[in-house]
């Protein structure tokens, strides 16, 4: 059975319920103007024959896919329309039709005509009015912050910032945030933000306005950052700070749901608009999974898979979250969460039914992490399933990014973890700009680190590749170093050291194989979980005793040191054991060595 963890939105029930605690650690301060100005709008993609709908909504008014031969659609679609229906978008190149229909007999009516392959009902619910005229989402006001950048967590635990060295992403890079959309005034966001190619999906058809791609949540801002904030000195860093990003919304207004016109147009998009990454952190509603011997459901697999294959013919690899509900994807027996957009009934299914866009071919599928690297309490999984892990954070270690209005918060779910993969694809087709989508794919696997499968019976396959974590975790250093040398010799420490009250505590790391003196920019990677960081003085001590301080009693009552340092060690002979040597100088505040290492 599955979790009570709602997991529509890759995000876990947990952080959703923290996600207003979480906003408060923004630190606002006065309100900021984003500094890119909006350009002229681009018209909606040529692929997409919009049809006028109808005159005026009306109630019953359901969505349904056509499907047919890709190419000319005009009988397909004159048909729609002798029948009791309106085109509202046509996607001829794929051949997928969105229409609209009052009629219940519409779909049986349609499944008849000529030429038409499939028919299926995209939801369960009618479409709300506000399709045909859709209302801009808000443009919050935006916040300025205090806070400064520092590597936290998730980000070394991928070894993002050491890929920095080789490249932080190129500019020429797309990337689009299919979601909830993206608050391209973010202080973090706003310097790598496309709005040139963003846009709404919602609904089906492409809304080119400006602001049409706003987020209508947190979700898609929160995504956003992840992959691509900017290396500003402000706030937080995404996996590839040097990429653009683009908001291509298709959660709907309200309901926050993401119907498979939606979908349909994203993918679109996508292809059309040369993005060669896009990240999806949901599922396609309202079916947790669509089961092909279902008429509407085969319907809907038909017509996004073609959508799909269509965006990675034209170059763009979708990178997708493997869901919350602690469920195996390779052992399917039953969904007690659809339709959710009416009423859920508990249904049998088998593993023909899939989760989408997850499980569609050529869709990296990624499963959460927690801080540490074991597979995250709520995170799906399945062998033969999942292709990559990545960190989503999971109870009290969250992952920390961008929330609209220029503020930052924490959130768990594989909708964390996915865009940290869809980052270190955009640092590999950064670093290899002729690469296809299946040599993205197959370099997040060759270059991920293996993980074999901890004590549980759940956990299947071997340790290259197993139901838990895929082909492994994913690298981001790794993965950017086959065309550039990546930094020099690495050690790391991971084991927890106690940090009592007025003590001095220390962790070593033995260092062995380097030849000569340390660099004069030894990088010395700290993270150190201590509320009230001004009582602690952090050394480096060398091999030989000499101390090397590279933090002393600043920050007054900021909690946590997570920050890479840089220390001239030239005149250290490189080999030996190196220690973080930790003095605790007040009582009240204690804490921990989480993890530390040395970069020669």
């Amino acid at each position: 059975m599955f979790s009570q963890i709602s997991s529509r939105l890759r995000l876990s029930v947990a952080a959703a319920a923290a996600l207003g605690a979480a906003v408060a650690l923004a630190a606002p301060a006065q309100a900021v103007e984003s500094t890119t100005p909006e350009p002229s709008r681009a018209s909606a993609s040529t692929t997409a024959n919009v049809a006028a709908p109808a005159a005026a909504w009306a109630a019953g008014t359901r969505a349904y896919l056509v499907i047919t031969a890709p190419g000319d659609t005009t009988a397909v679609r004159n048909a729609v329309a002798s029948n009791g229906g309106s085109v509202f978008a046509s996607y001829d190149a794929i051949g997928v039709i969105v229409a609209h229909s009052t009629s219940t007999g519409f779909a049986s009516t349609m499944r008849t005509v000529a030429g038409v392959q499939q028919v299926g009902a995209t939801r369960t619910s009618d479409v709300p009015a506000d399709a045909y005229n859709p209302t801009l989402p808000a443009n919050p006001a935006q916040s300025s912050t205090t806070l400064t950048e520092s590597n936290r967590w998730d980000m070394t635990q991928i070894k993002a910032d050491q890929a920095w060295a080789v490249t932080t992403g190129s500019a020429s890079v797309k990337v689009g945030i299919l979601d909830t959309g993206v608050d391209d005034q973010h202080q973090d966001i706003a310097p790598n933000f496309n709005a040139a190619d963003s846009v709404s999906c919602a609904y089906g058809k492409a809304d080119t306005r400006a602001g049409a791609w706003r987020d209508v949540g947190t979700h898609g801002t929160h995504v956003a950052g992840t992959v691509a904030a900017a290396k500003n000195g402000k706030g937080v860093i995404g996996v590839a700070p040097g990429v653009k990003i683009s908001s291509v919304r298709i959660a709907e207004p309200t309901s926050s749901l993401f119907f498979a016109e939606n979908t349909v147009c994203g993918f679109m998009w996508a292809g059309d608009h040369g993005f060669k990454v896009t990240n999806n952190s949901y599922y396609t509603d309202p079916w947790q999974f669509n089961c092909p011997d279902n008429v509407d459901q085969a319907a809907i697999i038909e017509g996004v898979k073609r959508a799909q294959a269509y965006a990675e013919g034209k170059g763009s690899l979708q990178v997708a979250a493997a869901g919350n509900s602690n469920y195996d994807l390779a052992n399917k027996t039953t969904d007690s969460e659809s339709p959710n957009d009416s009423t859920p009934v508990t249904r049998t299914i088998t593993n023909a039914c899939i989760d989408i866009p997850t499980e569609l071919p050529g869709v990296v599928t990624v499963a959460a992490q927690g801080n540490g690297g074991a597979k995250a309490s709520y995170s799906n999984f399945g062998n033969g399933v999942i292709d990559i892990a990545a960190p989503g954070g999971d109870g009290a270690s969250g992952v920390y990014s961008t929330l609209p209005g220029g503020k930052y918060g924490n959130m768990n779910g594989t909708s964390m973890a996915s865009p940290h993969v869809a980052g270190v694809a955009a640092l590999i087709a950064s670093t290899n700009p002729a690469f296809t989508p299946a040599q993205i794919r197959d370099q997040l696997g060759v270059q991920a680190t293996d993980r074999a499968c901890p004590s549980d019976t759940r956990c299947k396959g071997t340790t290259t590749k197993n139901g838990f974590f895929g082909e492994g975790a994913v690298d981001a250093l790794k993965a950017v170093g086959g065309t550039t040398p990546p930094p020099g010799a690495y050690f790391e420490n991971l084991g927890d050291v106690t940090i009592a009250d007025n003590a001095t505590v220390e962790s070593s790391i033995t260092v062995g194989g380097v030849t000569g003196n340390a660099p004069a920019t030894l990088k010395v990677g700290v993270d150190i979980k201590h509320t009230y960081i001004g009582d602690l003085k952090v050394d480096l001590v060398a091999p030989d005793g000499t101390v090397y301080t590279v933090h002393n009693r600043t920050g007054s009552g900021t909690d946590n040191i997570v920050q890479t340092f840089t220390v001239n060690a030239s005149s250290e002979v490189a080999n030996g054991v190196w220690k973080l040597r930790v003095n605790d100088n007040a009582a009240q505040d204690t804490g921990k060595i989480d993890a530390w290492n040395l970069t020669f």
